[in-house]
């Protein structure tokens, strides 16, 4: 069978309405934590990419374009705090959602001030997680038209 010259077929993604980040940058020191949490929102249907400090989650926003990210504040060399206020402050359009699970009131202040999207303390339901970051992408590409 031959395809005719004139024959084309439209892009299918081309009208669509995507309810879910295509990029999502995960930042945890847990190692295995961080990559249970990547395989469980990938069998939701959320692409991640994986930090495992804050100098790594940096350098990867530096390269990458990323539209939410899920941020833990406790980590070894730079601080979920610093990684927060650096990229705010670069690419202030990321939405940020901490996860962490050595917070206190005041530091959920602190992040709220910074520009965070969200502040959620670990353990958290998966379907809480996910649900918070589909808000985070509504947000961006609200501001984004």
């Amino acid at each position: 069978m031959k395809i005719k010259q004139k024959y084309y077929k439209k892009n299918i993604f081309h009208h669509c309405e995507f309810e879910t980040p295509f990029r999502v940058l995960l930042v945890d020191d847990e190692k295995e934590y961080v990559q249970t949490l990547s395989n469980r929102l990938k069998l939701r249907q959320f692409a991640n990419e994986i930090a495992y400090n804050g100098q790594e989650a940096l350098a990867f926003t530096d390269k990458e374009d990323i539209e939410v990210i899920l941020l833990d504040l406790k980590m070894p060399g730079i601080d979920g705090f610093d990684v927060l206020k650096k990229i705010k402050q670069k690419k202030p359009h990321i939405e940020v959602i901490i996860l962490t699970g050595h917070g206190s009131e005041k530091d959920k202040k602190t992040c709220m001030n910074l520009g965070a999207f969200a502040y959620l303390q670990k353990p958290s339901d998966i379907d809480l997680i996910t649900g918070t970051m589909k808000k985070a992408y509504k947000k961006l590409k609200r501001g984004q038209q």
